[in-house]
Formats: structure tokens, sequence, C-alpha cells
């Protein structure tokens, strides 16, 4: 089943909260220092873990958008640090190719890979909570924060292409939905996209549900 069919089940070794999931841990803000792994150490990183060439064409494009609506917070003072998001982009699927081919959380996997070689907790963030955020999404300006960035970006890239939330969700029931549960959790992840998506919308000032963020021609050049 795609990992996207069906939310992340709570990580192991987290205090639970009086509903059951884990709380989140303040990693972000306790690790903002880290040194951040540019677009060559990401490259390496893909290499290392030899990512297959439609997955890295995929990560230009999540990180592309995720980076785009950074700055857009930055410019309007939100704190964010840009190059943290952009490499979380770059490195969100970092597992994908070794799960498809051996099983296991692409998320879980990949975050303990990018904490081991980054010691980066702010990007691991993003990678991990890349296919499902399992909180009660936060009210105000704290969604436009990082791992924010990655899900949404990483919602609206299908293949490598920019499409609408409705376009990748119908996609994927297409492709996975072939039993209650899986377009239960389909349906459940695309509910929550666009709960984010008007989230955004509301504190960036700007429409994007079909924003095609330029993304032609990130792939073009790639």
């Amino acid at each position: 089943m795609n990992s996207e069919s069906s939310p992340q089940r709570p990580l192991p070794g987290f205090a639970r909260s009086l509903d059951g999931l884990p709380y989140l841990p303040d990693l972000y803000r306790a690790n903002s220092s880290c040194p951040v792994p540019d677009d060559a150490a990401c490259f390496a990183l893909w290499n290392k873990y030899d990512m297959l060439p439609n997955i890295r064409r995929h990560s230009l494009l999540v990180a592309h958008v995720a980076t785009m609506l950074a700055r857009r917070a930055s410019e309007l003072g939100f704190a964010v640090n840009i190059d943290e998001v952009h490499a979380s982009g770059l490195l969100h699927d970092i597992a994908k190719t070794y799960c498809v081919r051996h099983g296991g959380s692409h998320a879980q996997v990949g975050a303990s890979w990018v904490v081991a070689e980054t010691h980066n907790y702010a990007i691991a963030q993003g990678v991990i909570l890349h296919v499902w955020w399992p909180w009660p999404l936060p009210e105000g300006p704290t969604i436009c924060s990082l791992p924010f960035f990655v899900i949404y970006a990483d919602k609206r890239i299908q293949h490598d292409a920019c499409v609408t939330l409705q376009e990748r969700y119908d996609d994927l029931l297409d492709r996975y939905g072939s039993t209650k549960e899986a377009r239960s959790g389909i349906t459940a992840a695309y509910e929550q996209g666009k709960h984010i998506e008007c989230a955004l919308e509301a504190q960036l000032g700007m429409s994007l549900h079909e924003d095609s963020f330029d993304c032609g021609r990130v792939v073009h050049g790639a």
C-alpha cells in the first residue's frame, strides 16, 4: 500500500498526549543553529542512497515549491530558515527508493537517515512528517513553518508535475484505492491537505490552489 493512503502511526518511545498521539518534540527551535546541507551535499546523499531518477525529479519540485512558500513567509516577516526548508524538500523522499525495494515507512527511515547524516532535526522533522500530520493543525501563524511547507509542497507534486490537490488525490485513489481502508486514508490525507492549503493562503495572503509555482522550468533545467 502507498504510504500516502493511510496516516502514519505514532513513533514508539514518544510521550503520549491524552488523545493517544505523541507530543511533537520542540526540535525545530532547539536545533535551528545546526549546519544546513547545501544542494551539493543533498545530491551526494541522493547518490549514497541510490535515489531513483523519477524520485529525484519529484524531490527537486517539492523543494522548489516549499522554498517559494518559505520565501513568501519570510517577506511577510515570519521567522523562517529558507535553507532548511529547501534541504528538507530535497531530502523528504531520501528513503523512498529503499522502502519501495525493501518495505518500511520511507518517512520514518528517511528521517533517521537525515538525523544521522546532517544532525539537523529541523530538516528531519520535514522528512518524518511530510506524509501525514498526526496532531490537530495549529491555528494562526504557526502554520507558516518548515513541516507545513514541505507537507503542502509534496501534496502538490504528482510525479514531476505540479497539480491541484484534487488531481493529486484523484490519482492516488485511482492507483491505490482498492480497499475501503485505503480510500478512507487517501480521503483523510486530501482533507488535511485542503485544511493546510486554506491556512497557508490565509497567512501568506495569496491563492495557492491553482498556482503552478513555475515548476516546469525546474524540471526542464534539471
